[in-house]
């Protein structure tokens, strides 16, 4: 015990002890994400934001504050708008670097990005130096050095939600669509406290940057009597006055850094102490040590009880093979034994009034021990939280009868939301003899209730498999060898690298489908397109055979050249041409309908941010830019089709810069072809001079196509000026 009477021992089960002036739960996304917005408008000097993830695209206000903010609400823009307004502000952003495991669930090229949208004075990096098989998985933001949020609660894709959790939310829309109900618990702190943030958030700035931040604002060091720092969010009432408090971090080996373990440590010795109710809400649990600790204390205090509330069902085959048949062992460990009134593990699920379900994804990761310790952080109670993944958790002490009461609040709090109580009622059940049975029983039939878990519905519970040992390891996945004998961990692959293999793997195996479609379908040569296209001549099927080899040739990236000049050559000079563009248009629209299908299945989001400025020059030329490109084949012809698919510009601009590019050339390629037919068939001077002449006029009408083309594009853009400046 300290002197206290905590049993924080630094160096032990935490890293640190101090004080918390003023704290708050930030319970669930919305109140979380409100509080931030509002403490980043008010801050002044400097915003450290570390994350396992940082999306530029996240609105952190909705509804109404949003239309009535007037700061922006986009945490990208905002971000802009703070640094802009203040150039001596320095705004850091640490982001997860990630692994392929997430490759498609976040931002493709998140510095990239973070570094497009926002001045100099924000800096972004992303920290690849967590073990390979591990994750940056700390959440903090601190604010001018005198308040601190941290948490279970990332600026992420498919987090935001409301405390009431409704089954159908027109605001919970992600990437992929609609998201279900989500819970998330975070913190906000001031005083001594945040210290001890700044310094870790530094640490962990200076192992990945070059850049040195600012110093410390010492001034900004309140002591425990100080008032509420001018940066505290709107509408947030302090719960906690004066609180004792330590931090635990889980810190792998990694670079040289000596690793902890004071999540692990910190989690057993809470256990050890509790003596009536031990609430827990986590997104994992799978540890086997933390369930033995929990058995073995049920069994050593008769008079405890023990309540989990976690998710109800897996996202995919490494969840339900990792996670949930990891929790059947979990959940047997922790009732062998034990009356079944004692101990519960729960989800969390709703029907509302018109029969919908829906069922509450658990991503907090909250403990709390009697009235005496609660635990807001990042740390599952998983393997990897415990020894592999980057984790800081908060404790906080019950030292004053104030602070006892809220740390019971928080429990009563969370629970009354989980079974649709007023929080009052759920304090006086959690406080009779049986409060687990207390809890489960009368619960409405609408609303939100707790249900125990059943995970056999799930899986059949493999003891050993392969999800399991990539998902939830303890050690790196693979360790390399050092000069003197030992092992270094290795290192996730960066994603830059991951994408540049990804780019090589595509353009390899485009390459070869091209090699192999030449060696092996034996028509796709000149010779026996010409001579395909030779039998259709003079017949009704001419024009659909050149549309089908126009659109086969497109779809097996076939040169448009050769096509055009083969046509020509067959149908001469006038009717060539017009079924060549027919053809190029057709094969056209096709690939282009491709690109469109492919780039809104996340080929745009692969492309990144240069692609975005590719694509807007693209679309802001429009005519002129898809013309020009078809004049001057800097491309291959489907390859251009496929890419203005991807892109934002429409299918008629595009058809129509495509004729204009292509049409003029092609008669020069009729006449060219033709010449070429005939010298052939018939060498003479006339001949000759026919050939000479084409190509001469194959040049004029590039040039003056490209003229007309830009004259077209900047009379339309002059008329859209004249039209808006009529309007205004």
């Amino acid at each position: 015990m300290s002197a206290s009477g905590s049993i924080f021992k630094q160096g032990e089960n935490c890293w640190v002890t101090n004080t918390a002036t003023f704290a708050s739960p930030l319970i669930d996304c919305a109140n979380y994400y409100r509080a931030l917005h509002s403490s980043i408008v008010k801050a002044k000097h400097s915003i450290f934001i570390v994350g396992w993830d940082i999306d530029s695209r996240i609105r952190l206000l909705r509804g109404e504050e949003e239309a009535q903010s007037e700061a922006p609400s986009v945490v990208s823009d905002l971000l802009a708008w703070k640094a802009e307004q203040n150039p001596d502000m320095k705004i850091y952003l640490l982001r997860w670097d990630s692994s392929l495991a997430f490759f498609a669930q976040r931002e493709m090229w998140a510095k990239e990005v973070w570094d497009e949208k926002t001045p100099d004075n924000v800096k972004t990096e992303l920290d690849d130096t967590i073990p390979m098989g591990g994750s940056q998985h700390q959440k903090i933001v601190v604010i001018d050095d005198e308040l601190v949020f941290s948490g279970g609660m990332d600026v992420s894709t498919n987090r935001w939600d409301t405390r009431d959790h409704p089954v159908v939310s027109d605001e919970r829309m992600g990437p992929d669509g609609e998201y279900g109900p989500l819970h998330d618990v975070q913190m906000v702190s001031s005083g001594p406290v945040v210290k001890d943030f700044a310094d870790l958030v530094r640490w962990r700035w200076l192992r990945v940057a070059e850049d040195q931040p600012i110093d410390i604002r010492e001034e900004a060091l309140n002591g425990p009597d100080a008032p509420k720092p001018e940066s505290w969010p709107e509408s947030v009432e302090p719960w906690f006055e004066n609180v004792e408090c330590a931090l635990a971090r889980t810190i792998p080996f990694m670079d040289e850094v000596e690793p902890v373990q004071e999540v692990r440590h910190m989690l057993l010795d809470l256990i050890s102490q509790a003596e009536n109710l031990i609430y827990i809400e986590n997104q994992f649990t799978t540890r086997q040590e933390i369930a033995e600790a929990l058995n073995r204390r049920l069994k050593e205090c008769p008079s405890l009880h023990v309540i989990i509330v976690s998710s109800y069902e897996p996202k995919g085959k490494f969840e339900q093979e990792a996670f949930w048949a990891s929790r059947i062992e979990f959940k047997d460990i922790l009732e062998n034994g034990v009356e079944s009134d004692r101990v519960t593990m729960t989800y969390s699920s709703c029907e509302d009034l018109k029969g919908r379900k829906a069922y509450k994804r658990i991503h907090s990761k909250v403990m709390t021990i009697d009235d005496k310790y609660a635990v807001i952080g990042s740390s599952n109670l998983s393997n990897r939280s415990m020894s592999l993944d980057t984790e800081i958790d908060t404790v906080l002490h019950g030292n004053t009868e104030n602070n006892r009461k809220q740390v019971a609040r928080i429990r009563d709090d969370l629970l009354a939301e989980h079974t649709g109580r007023e929080v009052e009622e759920t304090a006086q059940l959690l406080n009779q003899d049986n409060p687990v049975s207390a809890l489960l029983e009368g619960q409405l039939a609408h609303g939100y209730v707790l249900t125990e878990v059943n995970d056999q519905v799930f899986t059949e519970q493999s003891n050993t498999n392969i999800f399991r040992s990539l998902s939830d390891p303890e050690e790196p996945l693979i360790s390399l060898p050092t000069m003197d004998g030992s092992a270094t961990p290795a290192r996730n692959p960066r994603r830059r690298t991951i994408m540049i293999a990804i780019g090589t793997l595509i353009v390899a195996i485009i390459a070869g489908l091209l090699v192999w479609a030449s060696y092996s379908i034996e028509w796709l040569s000149s010779d026996n397109i010409n001579a395909f296209l030779e039998k259709s001549r003079g017949t009704y099927f001419a024009l659909p055979t050149v549309l089908m080899v126009y659109v086969i040739g497109g779809l097996l990236f076939f040169p448009v050249t050769v096509l055009s000049l083969a046509v020509a050559a067959i149908f001469g000079p006038i009717w060539g041409p017009i079924y060549g563009i027919m053809g190029a248009l057709l094969s056209s629209a096709t690939t282009f309908g491709i690109g469109k299908v492919l780039g809104n299945a996340g080929l745009k989001k692969v492309g990144g941010p240069k692609v975005e400025a590719l694509d807007e020059k693209l679309k802001t030329s429009g005519i002129v830019g898809v013309a020009a490109i078809r004049m001057l084949p800097i491309a291959p012809f489907s390859l251009v089709n496929l890419v203005a698919g991807i892109s934002s510009i429409g299918l008629v601009q595009f058809l129509v810069g495509t004729f204009l590019g292509m049409f003029p050339p092609m008669i020069a390629k009729g006449l060219v072809g033709d010449s070429i037919t005939q010298i052939f068939r018939n060498p003479s001077p006339e001949t000759i001079s026919y050939l000479i002449g084409g190509i001469v006029l194959w040049g004029l009408m590039i040039w003056g196509s490209q003229k007309f083309a830009r004259y077209y594009q900047e009379r339309k853009q002059r008329n859209k000026a004249e039209a808006e400046e009529c309007v205004v």
